[in-house]
């Protein structure tokens, strides 16, 4: 009789312990999708918020003065994105008027910038802000 409880309480601990093993592999195969997934989810939000950057920045005629890597009336946006960088300024405070010009601060230019953010950025979402500083900092 002993034998066979014995017998039992090995088998019992057999059947308990695997199944944890079973239940740790279930785990990690599920929590490794839903990683993924909000990686992607991530990575899609961004792709969306540069993709509306690029818009505004056409729509609200940006591309005018600024082009990508060369200057033509104001700083390129590789020059702007490195100085604020540089600087660890912000666009997005820049863009609402809460930060000095830092990239082309001759008073001229500063008066044709000043002139243009106040016509086509100043009723901009915070959204569309930082759409357009993302769209900026995706060009590098």
């Amino acid at each position: 009789m002993k034998k066979i409880l014995f017998v039992f309480a090995i088998f019992s601990l057999a059947i308990v312990s695997c199944g944890e093993t079973k239940k740790e592999e279930v785990k990690k195969e599920v929590e490794t999708p839903a990683k993924e997934v909000a990686k992607e989810a991530s990575d899609e939000s961004a792709d969306d918020l540069v993709a509306m950057g690029e818009k505004l920045f056409t729509d609200k005629t940006c591309v005018s003065c600024h082009q990508l890597d060369a200057k033509i009336v104001g700083p390129s946006v590789k020059d702007i994105v490195k100085i604020y960088e540089e600087k660890n300024a912000s666009l997005v405070e820049f863009l609402k008027g809460n930060q000095e010009a830092i990239v082309d601060t001759d008073a001229g230019q500063v008066a044709i910038m000043q002139a243009n953010l106040d016509g086509f950025v100043k009723d901009l979402k915070e959204e569309e802000l930082q759409a357009l500083a993302a769209y900026m900092k995706n060009v590098k």
